[in-house]
C-alpha cells in the first residue's frame, strides 16, 4: 500500500499517494465560463465523456448538480439525444455522485452522496479512498477546492471565441500564493477549440 503524505507549502496542500482531484471547463479566449453563451459539439462532448471514462467519482456543488441531475441520467436511459450525448449520458450515469450544499438536506438520487460541512476534511478522506480519479466542474466549488490546494489537475478547453459578457473563471477566488501549473498536454480539436492539461506543480 502507498504511503500517503502532506506537505504544506506556501499554504498550498501538496499530496503524494492520493487519487487525483481533476478539474474539466469550457472557457471563452476573454475567460467566459458561462455555459449559456457558446455551445459545444460532438467532439467537445466526446473530450468530457473521455475525461469521465478516466474517474470513478464526481464533486460538484448545488448549481452544478441541478444542471447534471437528473438530465444526463434520464438521457442514458432513454437514449434521446445524438451519438456524442448519449455516450457522455451513459458514462455520467455510471459514475457514483457526491453534492457539496448546505441548503440541500437530502437527496433522491441512489448515486449521489450528499456533504454538508468540512469540506476539506470531506475531500481529503474522499482522495485517500481506492480507486480512480475524482472529477470536478462548476466554477464556485471547484474555486474553493482550489484555495484548499485539493486540485490536481486542470483540463481547460479554450474557444475561440469572446463574448464580451458573462461570468467569468476565477474572477473571486483567492490565493494565498501563485499556484503553479505544468503543461502535459494539448489538443487542438476540429473546430479550433484548445484542449490545455496542466498538473499542480
Amino acid at each position: 500500500m502507498k504511503s500517503i503524505k502532506t506537505f504544506l507549502i506556501l499554504g498550498q496542500i501538496k499530496l503524494s499517494g492520493m487519487r487525483k482531484l481533476i478539474y474539466g471547463i469550457n472557457i471563452t479566449l476573454d475567460g467566459c465560463c458561462d455555459h449559456t453563451k457558446f455551445t459545444g459539439g460532438d467532439e467537445i462532448q466526446d473530450y468530457f465523456r473521455e475525461l469521465l471514462e478516466g474517474v470513478d467519482l464526481i464533486v460538484y456543488g448545488r448549481k452544478t448538480y441541478e444542471l447534471m441531475v437528473p438530465f444526463w441520467p434520464e438521457v442514458a436511459e432513454t437514449q434521446s439525444m445524438d451519438r456524442a450525448a448519449n455516450a457522455f449520458a451513459k458514462v455520467f450515469s455510471g459514475l457514483d455522485r457526491v453534492l457539496v450544499s448546505r441548503t440541500i438536506k437530502e437527496v433522491n438520487d441512489k448515486k449521489t452522496t450528499l456533504i454538508g460541512d468540512n469540506l476539506e476534511a470531506e475531500i481529503l478522506r474522499l482522495k485517500q479512498h481506492p480507486g480512480k480519479a475524482i472529477s470536478t466542474g462548476g466554477v464556485e466549488l471547484p474555486a474553493r477546492l482550489i484555495e484548499l490546494g485539493l486540485v490536481d489537475e486542470f483540463h481547460m478547453v479554450v474557444h475561440p471565441l469572446m463574448v464580451g459578457s458573462g461570468r467569468r473563471l476565477f474572477a473571486e477566488m483567492q490565493l494565498p500564493a501563485n499556484l503553479g501549473l505544468k503543461l502535459m498536454d494539448t489538443q487542438t480539436l476540429a473546430n479550433g477549440c484548445l484542449a490545455l492539461r496542466y498538473e499542480k506543480i
